[in-house]
C-alpha cells in the first residue's frame, strides 16, 4: 500500500483553496490536512500537523511567504515546500529559493502541472515552472545577478520586516505583540529602530514606505 502525503496548503484567497483541494481529492496518495491564510497561520499549522509538503504562496497578510518560509525550514527542515505564486520575476524566484523552497510553481499553470510539482518535491527534486526556468537559465548565461526582492528592506532584519508589514496592515504595538508573542516593549523598540534606519517618523510614513516598495498591497 503507498504511502499517503500529508499537505498543508497555505492560501490568503479562500476560493483558491478550495480549488486545489478539489484538484488533489482525486489523489489517493495526497491529503490535504490543515490549511493557512496567512504566515504565522502556516508556521502553527506546520508546527503542529508535521506535514510531508507544504504548498504555500508569497503575497499574504500578517507574514509574507518569504519569511514564513524562512521560519519553517529553521523549524521542520525535513518539511519540503513548495512555492505557487502569481510572481514570474526572478527576483521572487532567487529569494525563495534562498529561503529554503524546493520547487517553485506559477499559478497559471496547469493541474497536471501542479501534481507534477507536488510528486517532484516530494521525491526529493527541485521543481521549477517552465515559464521561470528559461528565464533563470538565461540570466545566468548573460551573467546577470538578481536582486533579492527585498531592495531597500534589505538593510532590515527579519523581525523588523515582519513588524513593518504588521504596522503597515493596521495593527496597533498590542496586537503585534500578540501576534508575534513578544513583549510591547520589543515592539516599540523594533518601530523605533525601523523610524531610525528608514528616516521615517510615524505609523502613516511607515505605511506609505511599505506599499511602495511591495511589502503590502492596499
Amino acid at each position: 500500500m503507498k504511502k499517503t502525503h500529508r499537505i498543508v496548503l497555505v492560501e490568503d484567497h479562500r476560493i483558491l483553496r478550495e480549488g486545489v483541494r478539489s484538484l488533489l481529492a482525486s489523489d489517493p496518495e495526497l491529503e490535504i490536512v490543515g490549511e493557512a491564510e496567512d504566515g504565522l497561520e502556516a508556521i502553527q499549522r506546520v508546527l503542529q500537523l508535521m506535514p510531508d509538503l507544504v504548498l504555500m504562496d508569497l503575497s499574504m497578510p500578517r507574514m509574507d511567504g518569504l519569511d514564513a518560509l524562512r521560519e519553517i525550514r529553521a523549524q521542520c527542515p525535513d518539511v519540503r515546500l513548495l512555492i505557487m505564486t502569481v510572481h514570474k520575476a526572478e527576483e521572487y524566484v532567487f529569494a525563495a529559493l534562498k529561503s529554503g523552497a524546493n520547487g517553485y510553481l506559477l499559478k497559471d499553470a496547469t493541474s497536471s502541472e501542479l501534481r507534477l510539482a507536488i510528486s517532484s518535491v516530494l521525491a526529493g527534486k527541485t521543481y521549477l515552472s517552465p515559464g521561470v526556468s528559461e528565464k533563470l537559465v538565461n540570466s545566468y548565461l548573460k551573467g546577470k545577478h538578481p536582486r533579492e526582492t527585498e531592495s531597500v528592506l534589505g538593510i532590515l532584519t527579519q523581525r523588523e520586516r515582519q513588524i513593518l508589514k504588521l504596522i503597515a496592515e493596521g495593527n496597533a504595538n498590542r496586537a503585534i505583540a500578540n501576534l508575534l508573542c513578544i513583549s510591547i516593549k520589543t515592539v516599540e523598540k523594533h518601530r523605533s529602530n525601523l523610524m531610525k534606519k528608514l528616516d521615517l517618523h510615524n505609523a502613516s510614513e511607515l505605511t506609505t514606505f511599505a506599499i511602495k516598495n511591495g511589502l503590502v498591497t492596499k
